[in-house]
């Protein structure tokens, strides 16, 4: 399946994806974590765990997953269920590469990930995913690029990009932090014999962080596919952590604030694909409860007033725990 059959598909889940982040490795900055893992987070608890998930996503129409280089195992985990079910062919596989897991399978690293878009790093890892997914990957995301990002001015990067796109591997990139827009604008302008060398773009866009909606609806317009990340914002917009408006709206449609939070993103027009990060498959059914939220006016207006300053969004998330 196609990012472009899977954007314009018309069973409602095929919008959701399932991204691994959460489940590929021992440590994550989700709130309530400590709840959703067992204590024991071994590679094959959490192996488990993954293929427990990807089950239930698939059986219940999820067909975009999500992984990294930086989640960890995530990969493999991924890799290991396509290859228990040959007859699971019309998934999209979607991977990052730019940062280099470095927690060595422990949830208190001085560092758990190093940043880097060197062009060296881009060879090292695509062979490392290659080994991996193989054929099965669909997509390769630069990730998190920043207004600053080497990766938006490597003319060589450019260059092995564009070759691996005339391969048939789709190449697009994430953003993070509080100038998402400025780095989704520059990135629309890189070319590559005049071509746009982008074809998605993956961005954190949730009730509580929206400043980058008008570029992705630019990037959209451009032909890209938008997929969105953190629309849970790390934990913030679920169960009792969630903002009182939220809540609110949840116990009128009988929903969970989680379902209500991702079906907020739903209903933008530029939104491809909207990423669930659950760690259980309790919270997975939960997330894609979303598809079916009917959300009035007086419901958009009360939730549309969470949104917060992009700097404030993004200072409160660098400071949450890897649990």
């Amino acid at each position: 399946m196609s990012f472009a059959r899977l954007a314009n598909a018309t069973t409602p889940t095929c919008h959701l994806g399932l991204g691994l982040a959460a489940v590929g490795r021992p440590g994550y900055i989700n709130l309530g974590r400590e709840r959703d893992l067992p204590p024991e987070r071994g590679v094959e608890a959490l192996r488990t765990r993954t293929h427990e998930l990807l089950d239930a996503a698939y059986a219940q129409g999820v067909r975009y997953f999500d992984v990294a280089r930086s989640y960890g195992r995530a990969e493999e985990f991924l890799a290991d269920w396509l290859t228990a079910r040959p007859d699971v062919e019309d998934v999209v596989v979607g991977s990052k590469w730019g940062y280099t897991y470095t927690a060595g399978w422990t949830t208190d690293a001085e560092r758990h990930e190093v940043k880097d878009h060197g062009l060296a790093t881009y060879e090292r890892q695509r062979a490392e995913t290659d080994a991996l997914l193989g054929d099965r990957l669909d997509l390769y995301q630069i990730h998190s690029v920043t207004p600053d990002s080497p990766a938006l001015t490597d003319k060589e990067l450019h260059a092995r990009l564009a070759e691996a796109a005339a391969g048939g591997l789709t190449v697009g990139f994430s953003t993070s932090g509080p100038a998402q827009a400025d780095a989704i604008r520059a990135a629309l302008e890189v070319t590559v014999d005049g071509e746009p060398l982008f074809r998605t773009v993956q961005s954190t866009y949730n009730a509580l962080e929206t400043s980058a909606g008008p570029a992705l609806a630019e990037a959209h317009d451009a032909g890209l596919t938008v997929i969105v990340k953190e629309g849970m914002a790390n934990g913030r917009l679920a169960g009792p952590q969630a903002p009182e408006a939220l809540r609110a709206v949840a116990q009128e449609t009988s929903l969970g604030c989680d379902a209500v939070a991702l079906a907020l993103i739903l209903r933008r027009p530029w939104a491809g694909v909207v990423l669930s990060g659950a760690a259980t498959v309790d919270q997975l059914g939960s997330n894609l409860h979303a598809a079916v939220v009917d959300l009035d006016d007086d419901q958009l207006t009360r939730l549309a007033a969470l949104a917060e300053d992009p700097d404030t969004y993004w200072e409160r998330r660098g400071q949450l725990p890897w649990h």
